[in-house]
């Protein structure tokens, strides 16, 4: 059970800033295209990030 909430409460947070990410570029993309696009660009890379270290982490567990 202690395992599952782990894990859980890691994946959340490795996932906030690049869902912040995402909703900044998704309102600021009619004003500032590019801005909005390298803000997409990271998100993505924040998300795969994300997931490659927590997973390493959790499968150490």
């Amino acid at each position: 059970m202690e395992l599952v909430l782990v894990t859980i409460i890691a994946l959340i947070i490795s996932h906030i800033p690049a869902i912040i990410m995402f909703i900044v570029g998704k309102n600021i993309s009619l004003r500032k295209p590019k801005t909005s696009k390298i803000l997409y660009i990271l998100a993505t890379t924040y998300t795969i990030i994300g997931l490659g270290i927590c997973g390493t982490i959790l499968t150490n567990l």
